[in-house]
């Protein structure tokens, strides 16, 4: 996977937010942020778009960007969501994943598993976000694929933070691995429930590593 300074400023953003280095309500200046990146205004614009949208920051016309104050039950709604379109993806993979496909698919999964053998979280994430674009192509239905594509990028920032988690690269291994051999065996319905489990495992080592956040940041929904 190819990063973009669109990628990178929004995954520096959201390990920032997330971290508790940036609370709640500080200011996101657009000028600022471009000469911490090197870039233009344009990618900055775009990252904090993206960020907004999946509720990290918060833009209000004439005042700019700044840090949200993040619910749960919005970080809930998008873990919800991605579980759901994943498991369809696993599932129309399952049945229509041709043989290249496939050989693609467990050579990008033991390429993981090496990873896991270096215990080198960073690649891993880079690893992980190609394993899951290869779940999307093999579904072959690009109004999937398109939705997820966007929902994806956006999640990005919360699927990385898990491998924060103590033994979190071992299970997101695993749990791919059980994927992998339902979607192998042409199992569709196995498929569809082995990747829902691995998004819940995604959200628990979250919400472990969010416990440790600074109330500023992440708030529970009353």
């Amino acid at each position: 996977m190819k990063t973009t300074r669109v990628d990178r400023i929004r995954e520096t953003l959201a390990d920032d937010i997330l971290s508790g280095r940036l609370v709640a309500g500080f200011r996101l200046d657009e000028a600022s942020l471009a000469r911490r990146f090197e870039v233009s205004r344009t990618p900055v614009r775009e990252a904090l778009r993206e960020l907004a949208a999946v509720g990290l920051v918060q833009t209000k016309a004439h005042s700019g960007a700044a840090v949200a104050s993040v619910t749960t039950t919005r970080l809930v709604e998008m873990f919800e969501a991605v579980a759901e379109l994943e498991a369809v993806c696993a599932r129309l993979s399952a049945l229509k994943m041709n043989a290249a496909e496939r050989y693609k698919l467990e050579e990008l999964h033991h390429h993981c598993g090496s990873l896991v053998h270096r215990n080198d979280s960073e690649l891993y994430h880079a690893a992980n976000v190609d394993f899951h674009a290869a779940i999307r192509d093999g579904c072959h239905n690009a109004a999937i694929e398109e939705a997820m594509a966007t929902m994806r990028r956006r999640f990005s920032p919360l699927s990385r933070i898990q491998f924060r988690s103590e033994g979190r690269l071992a299970d997101s291994y695993a749990e791919h691995d059980a994927v992998v051999r339902a979607i192998l065996r042409g199992n569709a319905e196995l498929a569809f429930q082995t990747m829902r489990r691995h998004v819940s495992g995604i959200q628990r080592a979250f919400d472990e590593y969010t416990k440790v956040i600074p109330r500023a940041s992440v708030q529970v929904a009353e």
